[in-house]
């Protein structure tokens, strides 16, 4: 299949209806491999109807490579320029220009290296046939993706499935296996669902490297309109039409590309009969998009996290591009419709660096909502920094481009919410606090998805059952309760009451159809949530599972949306009965990966 073909006009009536049940994650009425589903097949979008009111939306991706999509051996990231072999190249040398201030007499520039990777094995999913897994390519080559397509399935409250809609992949793809990207969020007002995704823009200009020196140079003149389709090379990766790192080993996301290819980090907002529009922004740059809010004046608030080149924490200081860098991660504001706002001069909400942070990296948010007019955002990943929750700006009152009048940072500033985790944490580490979906049932009630530090941990048995959890994951991980309390004297201060596991099944291993054995997942916590306060006065709580395996990406595993009922008064865990016990209401399938749930829209009320 040719990488960056756009999907052609899409079959209609049997092979729509065909598809439509193929798509219906699991259906077993239709026997369609995941990988099967080609540029040449699609479900056709005349035959979405709608949003169905008083119901949910499920996003997520499937996976459509296939054994040629990889040539084993070949250099990744695409472009990558190294000499020496392929499995041990010499890094080149890129010297980057120091900040006027940071200049000496001598020495203006400072010079950062670029390690390429390479593919360990080809294209195919992991399947039952041989022992090929496209997710080993994660192993040596630290920027791997395949850009995807995207679906919003509609779902009843009890997961049955009303509708599909395709969104078109020329239009904007998602990065397989890109764990964190694809949150969903409905608009203040109800109306509309936004998520984050890749869409092509003016490439960067050409690389070129100096055998002789292995000195790496960037040129000045800007390449043709990146192509936006599935089965493309590490876009999460790839630099910005307006933030080309010459660090970034990120290159080109297909073979043979004239210049290297850049992607715009674009908000999509769907409409409750399906429309779709884009707005594309230039943050991110060199990584993941993870979620966008559309609030009740009209911007979109978005969160991400950027720059997988080579500076050190010194010379993002000190760089030009590390400045720009810095400026382009964490919290951003868009305004709908507008043209990309280069960095720096763009809507970044504050400058946020803990001590140990790397500028533009360790900004590494990931969950976000909004509630009584108020910017919350989590963070759970990366090296350094502190894993928590956290306030933006001032209560009820929503960060503005009137803060930054020339673009430029917003300033506002960020507070860690009273009684959450205030120190550093590390991803790489056994326990440790994970925070990735937030949610409000009222004031003074806030769940949070904890998704586990997803380490394999082996040889354990757990009342008979085999478990690859460690301790920390099992103490702590899932749905976390917090509850607003003051007391005797003191100031209000968040209290986590328990910890809602029950019916996740936490480390232990679950099989999934023509999935290998090997690589069976077990549920790790939970990351991207939604909620509905009930009439009863308890909440019912929808989240999106995280997985730990023995998978080359544990991303890339089948996970599972799942639901349940809370008492929002309560401060024990309930023991008896339904309540705080979790059901799965959707299974993914081989090849499948679900990432946002959100309330439906609703059109005209």
């Amino acid at each position: 299949m040719n990488a960056f073909a756009p999907l052609v006009c899409l079959r209609r009536a049997m092979f729509a209806a065909a598809l439509v049940a193929a798509l219906a994650i699991g259906s077993p009425t239709v026997n369609v491999e995941a990988q099967e589903l080609g540029s040449d097949k699609g479900f056709d979008r005349e035959q979405f109807h709608g949003f169905v009111p008083g119901s949910i939306v499920l996003s997520g991706t499937v996976y459509v490579g296939n054994a040629d999509t990889v040539t084993p051996g070949e250099v990744l990231p695409h472009g990558c320029l190294n000499t020496g072999p392929v499995t041990t190249p010499n890094p080149a040398t890129v010297n980057v220009p120091l900040l006027p201030a940071d200049q000496m007499p001598t020495t203006t520039t400072t010079a950062v290296t670029v390690s390429c990777g390479y593919a360990s094995d080809n294209g195919q999913a992991p399947n039952l046939h041989d022992n090929h897994n496209v997710w080993n390519n994660a192993g040596t080559d630290g920027s791997f993706g395949v850009s995807s397509p995207i679906v919003l399935w509609n779902l009843s409250t009890d997961g049955d499935l009303l509708g599909a809609l395709p969104v078109p992949s020329n239009e904007i793809v998602t990065s397989f296996s890109s764990k964190s990207e694809l949150a969903l969020n409905r608009s203040a007002d109800g109306r509309s669902l936004t998520f984050m995704g890749y869409r092509g823009g003016p490439g960067c200009p050409a690389l070129t490297l100096d055998p002789a020196t292995n000195i790496l140079t960037q040129g000045t003149n800007v390449g043709p309109i990146s192509p936006t389709a599935p089965n493309l090379i590490d876009v999460s990766a790839s630099s910005t039409p307006g933030l080309c790192d010459p660090t970034n080993p990120a290159v080109a996301s297909y073979a043979g590309a004239p210049n290297p290819t850049a992607y715009y980090r674009s908000v999509a907002e769907v409409e409750a009969d399906g429309r779709i529009s884009y707005t594309d922004g230039d943050a991110y740059s060199g990584d993941n998009s993870r979620a966008a809010i559309k609030a009740d004046n009209w911007l979109y608030y978005s969160v991400g996290n950027d720059n997988s080149g080579g500076l050190s924490k010194k010379q993002m200081s000190e760089t030009q591009l590390g400045f720009n860098l810095s400026h382009s991660t964490g919290a951003e504001l868009f305004v709908p419709g507008a043209a990309p706002l280069v960095p720096p001069s763009n809507n970044m909400i504050s400058y946020f660096v803990f001590s140990g942070d790397k500028p533009g990296k360790d900004t590494n948010f990931r969950g976000m909502t909004i509630f009584n007019n108020t910017l919350y955002v989590a963070k759970g990943s990366g090296g350094n920094g502190i894993n928590t929750v956290y306030q933006l700006g001032t209560p009820g009152v929503l960060p503005t481009p009137g803060n930054a009048p020339a673009g430029g940072t917003v300033n506002e500033p960020y507070t860690i919410l009273p009684g959450f985790p205030n120190t550093a944490a590390s991803t790489n580490s056994p326990g440790g606090d994970y925070p990735f979906g937030i949610w409000f049932a009222n004031a003074t009630t806030l769940y949070v998805c904890d998704e586990g530090d997803l380490i394999y941990t082996t040889n354990q048995v757990i009342n008979g059952q085999i478990n690859v959890a460690d301790a920390g994951t099992l103490a702590t991980a899932g749905l976390q309760k917090w509850v607003l309390t003051t007391p005797a004297g003191g100031s209000p201060t968040w209290v986590r009451e328990y910890v809602i596991q029950n019916g996740l099944n936490l480390g232990v291993p679950y099989s999934v159809p023509k999935y290998p054995a090997s690589i069976e997942p077990a549920t790790g916590g939970c990351r991207n949530i939604v909620g509905v306060v009930n009439h009863d006065g308890t909440a019912t709580i929808y989240a999106i599972t995280s997985t730990i395996s023995n998978n080359g990406d544990n991303g890339a595993d089948p996970n599972k949306l799942v639901k349940v009922t809370d008492r929002i008064s309560a401060t024990q865990l309930a023991t008896h009965g339904d309540l705080d016990r979790f059901v799965t209401i959707r299974s993914a399938r081989a090849g499948d990966a679900f990432r946002g749930v959100a309330l439906a829209p609703e059109g005209d009320r």
